[in-house]
């Protein structure tokens, strides 16, 4: 009935206002619609809220429980958040682990290269041993040693005979190995402490230093030539006289002193050798 009054007003007015019943009735039914769109909305939000609210008041209780049972979420948040912290921490010190281990890895072949080279030098000049000298580390350096009374006669920058031919047989272990013909030595000239007396050396000094430097010219000279000669490059070796002040073993009496009169050929180390040799014997 009222509908039927709706139906008769609308065409009244649609009448009145120049529309047609068919456009009003369009209309009516897109109110309909939205009417009953909005009200499903309005229920599906209230429906939402009381989950919500329920949700809440769960968390809510659940959060009581646990407060009452001892456990603080706040304190458990904040030990997540340190254990977050510690975790970052671990992590980069677990990182800069792994990098000082590579390091250590590499350090570790460098070291076993060395040690490869040493040994295969020690190897080399073990032919000088069989002759009766003393290959040996001092001061962190392979050295000949070159028995003074050996080379010398006492207070004397002359070769003996014997000298020579021991002079003759290192330079040929150094001229015919490759390797070791291309490494740099120095010939260094200790005496012992005893000091001269007299003579064109004046002191200890410079008995040393010409011993060494008698050494090094025959071992540079042209095996040829007359007097012979090692033949080794003069480019890779120097003289340095060291006097008394490098003992091998204290002057305490001749036979200490005769070891401390020496002539020594130091293989000189390359940049990379540049460490401890004796951790390697």
């Amino acid at each position: 009935m009222k509908r039927g009054i709706w139906l008769c007003l609308l065409g009244l007015i649609a009448i009145a206002c120049g529309h047609s019943e068919d456009e009003w009735r369009g209309q009516l039914a897109r109110y309909d619609q939205l009417s009953h769109q909005f009200n499903d909305e309005k229920a599906a939000n209230a429906k939402t809220q009381t989950q919500l609210d329920a949700e809440k008041q769960r968390a809510a209780e659940l959060q009581k429980q646990l407060q009452q049972m001892g456990i603080n979420l706040d304190t458990i948040n904040a030990q997540l958040q340190q254990t977050d912290t510690e975790k970052a921490q671990l992590a980069a010190n677990l990182d800069q682990l792994k990098r000082a281990l590579d390091e250590y890895k590499q350090r570790a072949d460098q070291l076993e290269r060395i040690k490869q080279r040493f040994e295969l030098l020690r190897d080399k000049l073990n032919k000088l041993t069989q002759l009766g000298l003393k290959v040996e580390v001092r001061n962190n350096r392979m050295v000949i040693r070159l028995p003074g009374d050996v080379l010398f006669p006492s207070g004397s920058d002359k070769l003996k005979e014997q000298g020579v031919t021991v002079l003759g047989q290192v330079a040929e272990v150094i001229r015919t190995d490759a390797q070791l013909s291309k490494r740099y030595f120095q010939v260094a000239g200790h005496t012992d402490n005893k000091p001269l007396q007299g003579g064109p050396f004046k002191d200890n000094w410079g008995l040393s230093l010409m011993r060494a430097r008698q050494v090094l010219i025959w071992m540079i000279a042209d095996p040829n030539a007359e007097g012979g000669g090692g033949g080794l490059d003069p480019r890779r070796l120097h003289a340095a006289g060291y006097g008394e002040t490098d003992p091998v073993v204290p002057n305490d009496d001749d036979a200490k002193r005769a070891a401390n009169r020496r002539v020594e050929l130091v293989l000189l180390p390359d940049v990379e050798e540049m460490l401890d040799l004796r951790q390697l014997l």
